[in-house]
Order: C-alpha cells, then structure tokens, then sequence
C-alpha cells in the first residue's frame, strides 16, 4: 500500500530510514533505536502532530534560549542523526554552543558526530577535546564529562532525546534544562523545567521560527508551570485513546 507523502505516517517511516542511515553510518548505536521505537508509540499517542500544549512549552523554551547568558544545544547521536541541519540552524539563531555528549561514548562516534554537524553548517562543535573536559558532580555516566566551554559554564541547556539522571544533574548544577520527551512520565520530563512533549523534528523547526521571530523583540519571560503542562500533556493523550476506541 502507497501512503500519501502528507500523511503523518509517511512521516514516520522517514524518520525511520534516517535513524537507519544513522546506524549504518555510525551515529546511532543499537540502544538508540530501541529509545526511537519507544517515543514513536508516545507519537501516536499525541497524535502524530504538534498540540497547543506543546507549542506553549516550544514558546517558553525559546524564550528561554533567545533571554540566555550563554545556552547550549546538547546532541547525542540520535538527534545528530535526525535533525542535523536544525540544530545548526537554532544555535546560530540563539547564538547557543553546540556540544556533543553520549551515555555510549566512544571516540570514534564522537568525531562521526562532530564531523555530520560540521558538514551541515557548524563552525565549532563543543565535547571532542578532551583538553577542556569537566566532570558533573554526582553522576557516574560517561555523560558525566563535558566541555568546560559548553555545559559546565552554561546557564541554559537544551538536551533533547536526554536521559533523566544528568537532567537531574544539570539541574543540581544551577542550569535551566530544556528537552524534547514524548512520554510525560519519563524522569526527564518530570525534571526538566520546560518539557516539550513533541517529536523532536517537528518541535526543532517550530523552535528555530520562534526563536526568530522574539530575537526581533525583546521576549518577555512569562511564568511557566511545567508540570501542569505535562498534565495537559497527559490529558490529551487520554482523549486520543478514547477517540480511537470509541470510533
């Protein structure tokens, strides 16, 4: 059966061979596709689209981005696989660092990553010299060690696609932490101050266009209830379950 390029599940299978081009090239491990398939089963659940309850998070996260001393976009093979372009796109737009950071650390994947960012725009890319490497205190991951210029310096982290343990570290650290999860329930989700429970590759173009549009102003930072935000998040993917059962 053909599906229609503007179906949300053309969509899908897209993301899907770029995850699959990702591993074949050495950006994605085995581990990352696993974490794919599960926040694609979260995807159907939002309905495969972007809700208003994600858009207000994607508002208050670019705020927060564009406002910054010095932020930071986090990018670990995944993301670096999916949405490369964006990422560049959204640092140049914030003026925001680009640091590479993986829980499966090799130095190897890190220079494939580094060299994929490279070749789509980025000037510098943080976390491959290790000359400049900190620890976080009170994590004992290979996401523990990060740039001295990036992360441990920073006031505002984006980590899409993160694990919960170095949110919570971050955290811990003073930064403001930004991330993309599409389960609500996650430690992540729950961590974070400003959660955007939305499929990264839509989230990042609405975030960079945002982004955009309140350099041209100067944003005012309104007040953001991340966990009431999540329950909304929450809601609605209950009200989609029962619109399919129910049809």
């Amino acid at each position: 059966m053909l599906i229609p390029k503007t179906h949300p599940r053309a969509a899908s299978l897209h993301i899907r061979e770029k995850l699959v081009q990702g591993y074949r090239s050495g950006l994605v491990i085995e581990e990352g596709l696993i974490a794919h398939g599960r926040g694609e089963a979260f995807d159907y659940l939002i309905g495969e689209k972007t809700s208003k309850n994600a858009l207000k998070a994607i508002k208050a996260a670019a705020t927060a981005l564009v406002s910054a001393r010095s932020p930071v976009i986090s990018v670990n093979g995944n993301l670096a696989a999916l949405c490369p372009k964006e990422i560049v796109q959204l640092a140049k737009t914030v003026n925001a660092k680009i640091e590479i950071n993986l829980f499966y650390n090799s130095e190897k994947r890190t220079k494939t990553i580094a060299h994929a960012l490279k070749r789509n725009g980025a000037e510098q890319v943080l976390g491959v010299d290790q000359k400049f490497s900190r620890k976080i205190p009170r994590l004992d991951s290979a996401r523990r060690v990060v740039d001295k210029r990036g992360m441990f310096s920073s006031d505002v982290v984006l980590v899409p696609l993160e694990d919960g343990d170095r949110t919570i570290a971050l955290k811990k650290l003073g930064k403001k932490v930004i991330t993309f999860d599409l389960n609500p329930l996650s430690r992540t989700a729950q961590t974070a101050d400003i959660t955007i429970v939305d499929n990264v590759i839509r989230g990042m173009k609405i975030l960079i266009e945002m982004s955009k549009k309140l350099k041209k102003k100067k944003p005012v930072t309104a007040k953001f209830d991340n966990k009431k935000n999540l329950s909304q998040a929450l809601v609605e993917m209950n009200n989609n379950l029962r619109r399919i059962a129910y049809a």
